[in-house]
């Protein structure tokens, strides 16, 4: 028997997040740049991709935010509900 389990969860951006500061840190020192320039790829194109990975885990946090406001509110609908 096998099961797959496809879910979206916005703990995924935490790993978004390492790889994007190891990015960063890689991409800033040009460390392997040549090997992708040689290659035919632009400096730009690495920019444009940090700014996507960025874009991406701010778009997950804005998620977990709304989804944290959500319950806090639900919390206190309880609240008064019971008082």
């Amino acid at each position: 028997m096998a099961s797959t389990f496809i879910g979206n969860s916005t703990s995924i951006q935490e790993m978004f997040r390492r790889v994007s500061e190891q990015f960063t840190a890689m991409f800033r020192r040009k460390a392997f740049l040549h090997w992708y320039t040689g290659e035919g790829m632009d400096e730009m194109e690495f920019t444009e991709a940090e700014s996507n990975m960025n874009d991406l885990v701010a778009e997950y946090q804005q998620y977990q935010d709304a989804t944290v406001d959500e319950e806090e509110y639900e919390e206190e609908e309880e609240e008064e509900v019971v008082g």
